[in-house]
């Protein structure tokens, strides 16, 4: 089984690299000690078990190189499959509830929606154009919508997101919403789908 697990996330590893032209690298892993999983980085009270980055320089890993993924993932075959925000993509990180809710509005009103995760903290993650992080604020300015006021966040340069099928600690795997495919190979821009998302952060802030 941890075999067939190890080739997974290789295979995921490799596929986001050659097939999207993602830059990716390895993060943290799970291990094994007295019956419980624990992660890599030793911190007991790990926020992240198995699904962060190992330190400040992980920019300096990152690569879209299918050959440097494959080396870097025979090395640590559990590690984490992590993604820069920032180059390929930007993400809009919304709470699950709300990112359901934005989805069934995107679907009613036909805007073209980009690959979604559901990551088992609870919350989505939305993929758009590359630079969209920045222009979220002035967007929900713009929509009457106050930044601070919304369960919404928006990565970019500098950023990472944990992509599937990295598992959390105990909380679970990390799980495609909308998967990659040919068809949302053109990432949408931010300004198509921040007043579905907005407005469903809102509901959920007012409930």
């Amino acid at each position: 089984m941890q075999r067939y697990e190890n080739e997974v996330l290789l295979d995921a590893a490799v596929r986001y690299a050659e097939e999207r032209h993602w830059e990716v690298f390895p993060g943290a892993w799970l291990e094994v000690a007295a019956g419980e999983q624990k992660c890599s980085c030793r911190v007991p009270a790990c926020a992240m078990p198995g699904a962060h980055a190992l330190g400040a320089d992980w920019r300096t890993v990152a690569t879209e190189s299918a050959t440097a993924v494959r080396r870097m993932w025979e090395e640590h075959p559990t590690a984490a499959v992590l993604l820069p925000t920032g180059q390929a993509f930007d993400v809009l990180d919304v709470p699950e509830s709300a990112g359901f809710l934005a989805l069934a509005r995107m679907e009613r009103m036909q805007v073209p929606v980009g690959p979604v995760t559901q990551v088992p903290t609870g919350r989505m993650q939305f993929f758009v154009l590359a630079g969209g992080a920045a222009k979220v604020p002035g967007l929900l300015r713009k929509l009457g919508w106050s930044p601070s006021g919304l369960d919404l966040a928006a990565l970019g340069e500098g950023d990472y997101v944990v992509a599937p099928p990295t598992r959390i600690g105990g909380r679970g795997v990390v799980q495609w919403a909308r998967r990659p495919t040919t068809a949302n190979r053109w990432l949408p821009d931010v300004a198509e789908l921040v007043a579905a998302v907005a407005y469903a952060c809102g509901r959920e802030a007012a409930v």
